[in-house]
């Protein structure tokens, strides 16, 4: 099962029958120990179809890197799903597996008798996970559907990109990787659960809700009655707030985070001090409010444009300076300033190379090829990632006549009680698992948020003296600020009990030793070494709890030069590569949308929390998990790292172009500043949409019969020919076909119009924002927005899970903690105090 490789922190057997839109959930088990094996259809997967490729070896199916981004430590194994001998063969597979893995549409695996029924009836503990991009049911479930496509459904464009021009996505596919990520951690949720029941299920993973993360809570603007949340380049707008995330330096960019309240505020106010000293700002620039800033705007205290005067102030300082002097200046007087960094940058910065972060693996015939490394570092249980991608069906042997022998029987999952969680529901999946939660703004809460959901008992520690940052980021309700009122907070930590302690005071580390031997798991992301400081260390913490699981997450790890880096995903974002990348080929980098990596890497500390828990169950040993957001992260760039490291080639600016698809853009529609997404992967959806947008008679059309230009325009397309030219003619003549589109879909309302084109099988969606979401009948039907009881404000929004499961449901019923909502719930129902053990710790200042 460990594929010789000693112990491994996951024990499993998984077969991924997945394309690119799935294989990165097969390598996420894969690299924590899982034995995964891919399932191709004869020729190989379609995956191998997908640039960028070896150079010169363009198409050849062993030489693309984006297969070998996902698909390395798998076996292959060939097997055609529409031939009856192999669909007996999958089968005999599926009988000695733990979990599947596909991507194909709705209802395509049922066909052929290998849907979640047909298997769980060879299999009854299968755990079967389905990946499209809108889920399995559902008005839009049929709906076809590229990146692109899903990024318009999803939101995440409508918050990227210049504001003069279309909405843009991130040029490598990211959303099926979003999906993936969520596959796995689902997968791992539900394994947990058999453990209890004996029985698998089946998992419905959303793309369209997966990659809603990557909004950081915007989608909840509309129902919060707070503005939307507007797209920037180079930052974002939201009502009267023009955020900056980049500024000028004497060589390139720097993304230099000037925010307000009682987390971040500080750090501006010491940059402005720095800058007083070097002659960079007025005297008056240091009275600046850097905590209530944003409500001196909001009730009219402090012009708007007090914040843009802040941040010209800024800029023109930055400008002065080189990147490597203000990260430099950064790491010094702990600002929140960093370079923006192409891929280049990132596979040459020593802090990867002194955490020894980069694996080179032999790869086909090139001898060693340098691959991003593991997800995070595991004491007990280190990751190996030492084996190459697959060739075409180089493991059918082996792996049918294991099936044969019967030598790949399924893990045993010894049934186990349910421990009592308090307010949890036992029926649920995690209903077992008590975790203590010192993350804070969104990359640490949004990965135990998921496990809330699904039953953990999450017990969130919070100081009312230091103000958790996510409590003061908008959207707000009504659009007030408040500590109870951010959707940001609302969202990452719905379900958890939240109890306030000044861990500063010496009294609270007994109260703190006393939650860890309560709990399976302790989170913290404090800067690194915070918690020793205050004697409250891994080996502290085993000390009382040999078996205690810990884990570590903040921007670059417990180690390497940046380690001391102060930071949020923001940063983490400027310096991952993925900035650089997103944006027109004629301007600046327009960035991905704000703190990119806390939106990718929740997903990876989930499945490392999970693995290491199968871990402890397995062997009794618990382990330390130093978990960096920015090597996680890697996971989503990793083929354009592969092409830099094999082909020297670093990623092109393309707006929203597509090197293998045509057309494929964002078109205006009718309204203000109103798009919509088409992209067309096949000549048969290219021929659907010339039919649907009438492109046979659109030199004819009559509220253009008066455009020469129009007219010229169709002759030297010529219209008879239209809907028979090949992609590479359509790139060719992009702008002159783009022409045709918008005046289509400029005369109709985005939904109407993706409607229409959906009908005719053209991949296309409106690029939605808060209200689009809020009526979309797919997330309706997905039951996405929650309406949950809340502890001041009666009720609040929050989003759902991005899957559901067949036979167990969700626990989301409640809203974030307010300060201290559950201190005496936590104190006397699960560490069992007494009162006058609890008035101790109030005398003492412990319980704020």
């Amino acid at each position: 099962m460990s594929r010789g490789k000693g112990v491994s922190v996951l024990n499993c057997r998984v077969l991924d029958l997945s394309d690119h839109r799935g294989q990165m959930a097969g390598a996420l088990l894969a690299d924590l120990g899982a034995d995964v094996i891919l399932v191709e259809p004869p020729g190989g997967s379609r995956a191998r179809d997908v640039g960028p490729f070896v150079a010169g070896r363009e198409g050849d199916p062993e030489a693309s890197l984006w297969f070998w981004s996902y698909n390395r430590g798998k076996r292959s194994v060939v097997l055609d799903l529409d031939d009856s001998q192999d669909q007996q063969r999958l089968r005999d597979l599926a009988a000695s597996t733990d979990v599947l893995i596909e991507s194909d549409g709705p209802g395509a695996m049922p066909a052929r008798g290998l849907g979640p029924d047909d298997l769980a009836a060879v299999n009854p503990g299968l755990v079967y996970t389905s990946i499209t991009p809108f889920g399995q049911t559902g008005p839009k479930a049929g709906w076809a559907a590229t990146d692109l496509i899903i990024s318009a459904a999803g939101m995440l464009s409508n918050v990227m990109g210049d504001e003069d021009r279309p909405p843009l996505r991130i040029p490598l596919d990211q959303c099926f990787l979003h999906a993936s990520a969520e596959a796995a951690v689902a997968a791992l949720i539900a394994l947990r659960d058999r453990k209890r029941t004996g029985q698998g299920q089946h998992i419905d993973v959303s793309a369209q809700q997966a990659v809603t993360q990557a909004t950081q809570s915007a989608t909840l603007c509309h129902l919060y009655n707070s503005p939307e949340l507007l797209r920037m380049s180079g930052g974002a707008r939201l009502g009267p707030f023009r955020v900056r995330l980049r500024s000028p330096a004497a060589d390139g960019y720097v993304s230099a985070t000037i925010l307000f309240g009682e987390s971040i505020g500080p750090f501006g106010a010491r940059l402005f001090e720095w800058m007083h000293t070097q002659g960079g700002c007025a005297d008056s620039d240091l009275e600046i409010d850097w905590i209530h800033f944003v409500e001196g705007v909001i009730t009219g205290r402090i012009p708007p444009t007090e914040y843009e005067r802040i941040q010209q102030v800024a800029a023109d300082f930055t400008a002065t300076r080189t990147k490597a002097d203000l990260l430099e200046l950064a790491l010094e007087k702990r600002l929140l300033i960093v370079p923006v960094t192409t891929v280049a940058d990132v596979v040459e910065s020593p802090q990867y190379t002194e955490r020894d972060f980069w694996r080179d693996i032999p790869t086909g015939s090139i001898e060693s090829v340098r691959y991003p490394g593991p997800l995070a570092q595991f004491s007990a249980t280190p990751l190996d990632i030492s084996t190459p991608p697959p060739s075409v069906g180089e493991h059918t042997d082996e792996v049918l006549a294991e099936a044969i022998s019967g030598t790949a029987a399924p893990v045993s999952d010894a049934l186990v009680a349910v421990a009592n969680a308090s307010h949890r529901d036992p029926s649920l999946p995690l209903a077992d698992v008590k975790i203590l939660d010192f993350m804070w703004v969104m990359a640490g809460p949004g990965s135990t948020r998921v496990l809330a959901d699904w039953g953990a008992t999450v017990v969130r520690v919070e100081s009312s003296h230091k103000v958790e940052a996510a409590r003061t980021i908008q959207p707000f309700l009504n659009n007030e600020a408040g500590a109870d009122n951010g959707g940001l907070y609302q969202n990452m930590n719905a379900g958890k009990l939240g109890i306030t302690i000044d861990i500063s005071k010496p009294e609270s580390r007994d109260l703190i030793l006393d939650l860890v031997r309560w709990a399976d798991v302790v989170c913290e992301s404090f800067s690194p070494h915070a918690l020793q400081n205050l004697g409250l260390s891994y080996d502290d913490l085993r000390a009382v709890k040999p078996d205690i699981i810990m884990a570590s997450s903040c921007l670059f790890g417990q180690s390497g030069p940046l380690s001391s880096l102060a930071g949020f995903g923001t940063m983490g974002a400027s310096m991952s590569g993925f900035y650089e990348m997103t944006g027109w080929p004629d301007r600046d980098p327009a960035g991905v949308f704000g703190a990119y990596t806390d939106y990718v890497s929740p997903k990876f500390l989930s499945a490392a929390l999970l693995a290491a828990l199968d871990h402890r169950d397995r062997t009794g040993e618990g382990q330390y998990i130093d978990l960096s957001q920015a090597e996680a992260s890697m996971a989503f760039l990793a083929p354009a790292v592969l092409d830099y490291n094999v082909n020297a080639h670093l990623p092109d600016k393309l707006g929203n172009d597509h090197p293998a698809m045509s057309p494929h853009g964002v078109f205006a529609s009718a309204g203000e500043d109103c798009w919509i997404a088409v992209a067309c992967e096949s000549d048969d959806q290219w021929r659907a949409l010339c039919a649907v947008i009438g492109a046979d008679g659109a030199a004819g059309w009559s509220w253009l019969r008066r455009s020469r230009r129009w007219r010229a325009l169709c002759g030297v397309i010529g219209a008879d020919g239209l809907a028979g030219l090949g992609v590479d003619e359509r790139r060719e003549r992009a702008d002159e076909i783009a022409g045709l589109i918008t005046a289509w879909t400029s005369q109709r309302d985005g939904v109407e119009a993706h409607d229409e084109l959906q009908a005719a099988g053209v991949p296309a969606h409106a690029i939605a924002n808060s209200e689009i979401m809020t009526g979309d009948p797919q997330l309706a039907h997905r039951n996405h927005f929650r309406n949950v009881a809340h502890g001041t404000n009666g009720t609040m929004w929050v989003e759902g899970t991005r899957f559901a499961m067949s036979r167990s449901s969700d626990g989301i019923s409640h809203g974030g903690p307010t300060y201290g909502e559950h201190t005496f719930e936590v104190l006397e129902q699960l560490l069992g105090y007494d009162a006058d053990r609890i008035t101790e710790l109030a005398v003492a200042g412990v319980l704020e």
